[in-house]
This record gives C-alpha cells, sequence and structure tokens, in this order.
C-alpha cells in the first residue's frame, strides 16, 4: 500500500495540530495546576486530545488512512505527554 501526496500531506495537516494542543495543554498544566496535581491532569488532557482527534479525523472527506492519522495523533500525543509526565514530575519533587 502506498501514500500519494496529498495523503500524506492530509496526514501531516491533521495530525500536527493536535500535537500542538497537548504541548500547549502540558504548559497549562505547568503554569496553571499546582504542583501536587499535575499527574491529575495529564490524563484529561489525553482525553480531551482524543475526542479531538475523532473529531478533526471523522470530518475530513478523505477516509483512506483514517486509522493510521489517528494512530499517529494518539501515538504522538502519549508521547508528549510522557516526556510532559517526567519534566512535570521532576518539577514536583524539586517543589516538595
Amino acid at each position: 500500500m502506498t501514500i500519494d501526496q496529498s495523503g500524506q500531506r492530509l496526514a501531516f495537516h491533521s495530525v500536527i495540530p493536535i500535537w500542538i494542543l497537548v504541548a500547549i495543554g502540558v504548559v497549562l498544566i505547568g503554569i496553571l495546576a499546582p504542583a501536587s496535581h499535575y499527574v491529575t491532569w495529564i490524563p484529561i488532557v489525553l482525553a480531551g486530545a482524543a475526542l479531538v482527534t475523532f473529531c478533526v479525523q471523522l470530518s475530513l472527506d478523505r477516509k483512506e488512512g483514517l486509522v493510521n492519522r489517528m494512530m499517529a495523533s494518539l501515538g504522538g500525543s502519549v508521547v508528549i505527554l510522557a516526556f510532559a509526565t517526567v519534566v512535570l514530575g521532576a518539577l514536583q519533587l524539586s517543589a516538595a
């Protein structure tokens, strides 16, 4: 199975914004949440990313590659949140 240029471009245009929203959510957690609640808010950001991913991917006209785009969106979100968990966990330990 091959992906043509328009399918690959569509994948990048529909996946990267989800990653950006997750990164913004992590920054907001770091700024607004108390240090003791960092780990509580990370799954909430992931749930929001899942909902936004479903909405964005299902709203596209092109249905080919839907599962791959959703896996890329959510997989990247999990990687970003795993890194954020390490960073926020270190901040939480230093604040204690």
